[in-house]
């Protein structure tokens, strides 16, 4: 099921970072007094009343400003507006409303998405004269809070939760397998999804970030329908000169979210970059399924070992996923595009496969004959049952007498068993681990 996204969006200095902070539980966002120090957006995951989402700290929105920075901070949150279900806008209780603040809520009225008006700043249950002007924003009934003293948050996150769409709270009926394409702008993600569909569909160009929007496409691959999320990245924008790349982070957020498999498609001209593990590191934390797609493949210069090569220097710089195959292809010379799908399948029903109990534990009593467990003080780790209670990703849970005898090292040896006796090739497998009496509510994990 993927989250709900919220955004919390606003103009600078009205206290997103602080509430942002407050709502995830640590101190994520730069929190300072001076006017548009929060350049960039960070999302955090956050839980109310058991239902998870992804929060979207933005920088904040000044409108009409020539300002570089502020253009930049206006361009993230017109993303994050985009992407999110739905949207916080915070503005200042002490400043009462201001011009910024009635062209931002024109802004968001337009949007057509839910928003919730949270006046910031407001410290005493005794509210100051001018709050109520704030209905004149045409926004609905605004919500008085105090993220600093953390006054009114629960009934603003009531809210926020009760205005999420029904599917995003329950279990997502949908059982095509959806294909998110993921990657930074202009490594060819629309014109893989072109050649996968057969048409031409998307929008393809030279400039990086041409496709502005997420397009979902439903296609028929041998008898079985699948659904490509195109997540091509952002268009440019010429008052914007900051680096285009990082504006794409959020768009594959919002997209691996709605995924069952990643294509995570990277340049094999450019190699493996930062924001190559930043996307890949988000797929790879939700337990998606992930294919590595190395593009561009005819541009390569080549002898016997240069695929070789590079297969090494991407296992070496995705060392947290070394469970995910690699293709290398030509979209434009249309080279093994049939081998992306057949690996699609493969990994799809891979994530969600089951493994019976019995072969588990027996396993698993062999890796323990073979590699002893940790122990502390003459006080050995105890692994006493083991089963699979979760699929997409796989989910297992043991049972132990200690999680602090539990050593990270032996968790990443039992999973490594685990893919040598039962594979799991594509997907990421999740342990949660149990002492001895403890409520088995995996609920909760």
């Amino acid at each position: 099921m993927s989250k709900p996204i919220v955004a919390v969006v606003g103009r600078p200095n009205v206290g997103k970072s602080t509430f942002f902070n407050k709502i995830v539980g640590k101190r994520v966002s730069i929190v300072e007094d001076t006017p548009g120090v929060t350049r960039d957006r960070i999302y955090a995951e956050a839980e109310w009343r058991t239902i998870p989402f992804i929060l979207i700290d933005t920088g904040g929105i000044e409108p009409d400003s020539d300002d570089v920075i502020l253009a930049q901070m206006r361009y993230q949150a017109e993303i994050a507006i985009e992407t999110a279900d739905v949207i916080v806008f915070l503005v200042d209780g002490r400043d009462g409303v201001t011009i910024s603040d009635r062209d931002v809520a024109n802004m968001l009225i337009r949007t057509g998405k839910e928003v919730i008006l949270a006046v910031n700043k407001v410290d005493t249950v005794v509210l100051p004269e001018d709050f109520y002007d704030f209905y004149e924003l045409g926004l609905g009934e605004p919500i008085p809070i105090s993220a600093t003293n953390m006054l009114g948050l629960g009934d603003l996150l009531d809210l926020i939760v009760d205005k999420f769409p029904e599917t995003r709270k329950g279990k997502d009926e949908d059982q095509r397998t959806k294909i998110a394409v993921i990657g930074k702008p202009n490594v060819g993600k629309s014109s893989l999804i072109n050649a996968l569909l057969g048409e031409e569909r998307v929008i393809v160009s030279d400039i990086a970030g041409t496709t502005r929007d997420s397009i979902d496409t439903s296609f028929i691959w041998n008898s079985e329908e699948f659904v490509l999320i195109d997540t091509a990245g952002i268009r440019r924008k010429s008052r914007v000169t900051g680096d285009i790349e990082r504006y794409s982070v959020i768009r594959a957020v919002s997209a691996i979210e709605r995924s069952d498999v990643c294509l995570l498609m990277l340049d094999s001209v450019e190699g493996v970059t930062e924001q190559d593990k930043k996307i890949a590191g988000i797929a790879h934390e939700a337990g998606k399924g992930i294919i590595v797609v190395v593009n561009k493949w005819d541009l390569i210069k080549k002898d016997t070992n240069t695929m070789i090569e590079f297969q090494k220097q991407i296992r070496k710089e995705f060392v947290f996923m070394s469970y995910a195959p690699i293709i290398f292809i030509s979209v434009l010379q249309r080279q093994r595009l049939g081998k992306v799908m057949e690996m699609v399948k493969y990994v799809s029903e891979k994530r969600a496969s089951r493994v019976t109990t019995g072969q588990l534990n027996n396993l698993i009593a062999d890796a323990v004959m073979m590699k002893q467990p940790p122990s502390d003080k003459g006080r050995p780790l105890k692994i006493y049952y083991v089963t699979q209670v979760g699929v997409k990703p796989p989910l297992f849970s043991f049972q132990i007498n200690s999680r602090e005898l539990m050593h990270f090292s032996y968790a990443r040896y039992l999973e490594n068993r685990i893919r040598e006796g039962f594979g799991f090739e594509g997907t990421s497998i999740k342990f949660v681990f149990r002492e001895k009496g403890e409520k088995n509510d995996i609920g909760n994990i």
